[in-house]
């Protein structure tokens, strides 16, 4: 599985770790930076890891913030991507299983190094369950296309090239 990882200045010492174990996990990993702690912005870094996952370079992404939101609205910006802040093993789960999450954003300030352990392990290892789900992650798309020719329509007279 190819992953992208990235963060934001609070979250280099937690991407670090989790790239070690994702490596562990023989999960081939592209790290988007930073990779120092002076202070960054951090959509800068989300929409790298983002862009990738809607363009389908990579399988999933892994974006580390203080508390995971940022990276996340972020994240949902793109089309395709459905990224979900997870900070215990249910909600990784259930971000798998019900909504297909092929982000996953976390807190680096709330997170205890075993825990993110966790959930990274959990998140990685749980399948979509299909069934409903797939039919309310459909019309999630359906609103994307939406939105996407709304925006063509307003920005062109002939719409979007």
């Amino acid at each position: 599985m190819k992953i992208g990882i990235a963060s934001d200045h609070r979250g280099v010492q937690l991407k670090a770790r989790l790239t070690q174990l994702l490596q562990s996990l023989e999960c081939e990993v592209k790290d988007f930076g930073p990779f120092e702690v002076q202070s960054v912005d951090y959509p800068d870094y989300a929409a790298q890891v983002a862009r990738e996952v809607s363009s389908g370079k990579i399988d999933r992404g892994i974006l580390i913030c203080g508390t995971g939101i940022g990276m996340c609205i972020t994240a949902n910006k793109f089309t395709g991507v459905r990224a979900a802040p997870c900070h215990d093993s249910v909600t990784a789960e259930y971000s798998r299983m019900h909504n297909d999450a092929n982000v996953i954003c976390l807190s680096a300030d709330q997170l205890s190094d075993q825990l993110a352990d966790q959930v990274i392990r959990i998140w990685l290892k749980t399948p979509f369950e299909e069934g409903r789900h797939a039919r309310r992650l459909q019309k999630i798309s359906e609103l994307e296309r939406e939105i996407a020719q709304q925006l063509c329509n307003s920005e062109t007279k002939d719409g979007c090239q």
